[in-house]
């Protein structure tokens, strides 16, 4: 008899991050016989725009899809909403098709896997993600000086003590993030079982092989790139983690340097935002690039680059996270610059030498780097593409969640 997996998001299928970090995981799952159902959140806008493609594609693969609708406000009671939602759809779920395992991706989710844990002993899988609560501290979603936040904050945490426990399996996206749960002094005479699984990236998508050549003739065109400029990219959303100010005080600093140097942005964001930023700091408009793509279209726009850029706010969070982009970036054969204090990003890039590290936001530091460039530019591109193989593919990570599905009996 196959195992029946009840896998539960608080993202939806419908959005970017669906598509990207959670169904190509659990196409891959079903076809090593597991029979996986997907319970996620969704929003009403992304719902009606994708549903249709998304049903196909799930159908195609086997896998049942149910779902509930996001609720967006008031903040707080509107997740406490759908936290009962979830369980009065997978209890449903769980009437008709009783599974083994519940797998809960994030926090909201895991309320649901520690639901059925006690209720009916299912097996609950703990996908933590990242430190929830404390991300929505250093993103300034929850101002702990408010007393609200502030009980919030600390009901999270005591909740996530629970999780860890109660859970039969939780999996991490960093070692560091690993490396800090097992040093909290709940956790120094029994460890968690934890699996570290990073964000992997479809690297038969992001690859160089991929590549049409009249599509990136086209980019070439459209954004007026030359054969003499110097591509620096950014890959993805501009928001809360991603130091934008910090990426265009390096670009200009860059310009010193190679005059002939532009910075592509490939985000769906408001390219009013970038382009105001910019210009506080007196870079040409001329300079900066921004191209909207779906997820198909990026690795053709990703190619352009001669390197490519990321900086996140290095605090405590972060240590949990594993930056999608970089996977991708690297999966394509290109050197990246990013910071150090995330995640396992300074391990990954010493240990690769895909790129380099800045290890803080001087302007002594980013002209130390823009120093180092040309020589990171020698690095062979399949020496890179190589190392995202051994640390991010996609297949890899299946074969890590097919191992959990396996040990728990």
């Amino acid at each position: 008899m196959n195992k029946k997996i009840l896998y539960i998001s608080y993202d939806g299928m419908t959005d970017p991050l669906g598509q990207s970090q959670v169904i190509p995981y659990l196409t891959g799952l079903q076809k090593k016989n597991f029979d996986i159902t997907i319970l996620s959140a969704e929003k009403r806008k992304n719902y009606s725009l994708h549903h249709e493609r998304i049903e196909i594609l799930l159908r195609k693969h086997n896998i049942k899809w149910e779902k509930i609708y996001y609720t967006k406000r008031p903040p707080i009671i509107s997740t406490l909403f759908d936290i009962l939602k979830l369980i009065l759809k997978t209890k449903k779920i769980y009437k008709k098709n009783q599974f083994h395992i519940v797998h809960c991706r994030s926090y909201i989710a895991a309320f649901v896997g520690l639901y059925m844990k006690n209720k009916h002993n299912v097996k609950f899988i703990f996908d933590m993600r990242g430190f929830y609560a404390d991300e929505r501290v250093d993103g300034n979603i929850w101002d702990t000086n408010n007393f609200i936040y502030r009980t919030v904050y600390n009901f999270f945490k005591q909740k996530e003590n629970i999780f860890l426990r109660k859970a039969d399996y939780t999996v991490s996206l960093t070692n560091a993030g690993r490396n800090i749960i097992y040093n909290w002094k709940e956790f120094k005479n029994r460890k968690p079982p934890i699996e570290v699984i990073p964000c992997c990236a479809d690297l038969s998508l992001f690859s160089p092989s991929n590549i049409s050549k009249s599509k990136v003739e086209f980019y070439k065109d459209r954004l007026k790139i030359t054969e003499n400029d110097f591509i620096i990219s950014y890959l993805g959303s501009i928001g809360t983690w991603y130091m934008l100010d910090e990426m265009l005080i390096f670009f200009k600093r860059l310009l010193i340097k190679k005059q002939n140097a532009k910075f592509l942005f490939v985000s769906l964001d408001d390219s009013n935002l970038i382009k105001k930023t910019a210009k506080k700091y007196s870079i040409p408009q001329d300079k900066i690039i921004i191209q909207k793509a779906d997820r198909e279209n990026v690795p053709s726009l990703i190619s352009l680059s001669d390197i490519s850029i990321f900086f996140i706010k290095p605090v405590f969070s972060k240590k949990a996270s594993s930056p999608t982009k970089l996977a991708e970036i690297m999966g394509m054969g290109i050197p990246v610059i990013c910071n150090s204090n995330v995640g396992d990003i300074d391990e990954i890039i010493s240990k690769t030498q895909a790129g380099l590290i800045a290890n803080n936001f001087s302007i002594n530091e980013f002209d130390k780097i823009i120093e180092c460039i040309d020589e990171k530019l020698n690095i062979s591109k399949e020496k890179i593409i190589n190392s995202a193989k051994q640390n991010f593919s996609l297949q890899m990570g299946i074969e890590k969640y097919a191992k959990i599905y396996d040990t728990l009996k």
